[in-house]
């Protein structure tokens, strides 16, 4: 079983050689990655994806600490990759 780290770098990594599947990740990313990488990802979890510029840094910060036990149970199912 892969791990977040690893499906990331999958999905990264396609997208630097695959306009198509670039733009399909910005317009919908969670159809996108659920797609690539064979997985259902919970309705109840967001996904967004930034693409960076010269001009634009983004800061992701971790999860909350404090998490439900819906999310808990989607990590300990292996379907959260907070990433």
């Amino acid at each position: 079983m892969r791990n977040g780290n690893e499906m990331l770098q999958q999905i990264v990594d396609k997208s630097a050689v695959d306009a198509g599947f670039r733009q399909e990740l910005l317009a919908d990313p969670k159809g996108a990655i659920c797609n690539e990488l064979g997985i259902t990802v919970p309705d109840s979890m967001n996904i967004v994806v930034h693409q960076s510029d010269m001009q634009t840094v983004h800061v992701a910060l971790p999860p909350d600490p404090n998490i439900t036990e819906e999310q808990l149970e989607a990590v300990s199912a292996g379907l959260c990759c907070c990433w």
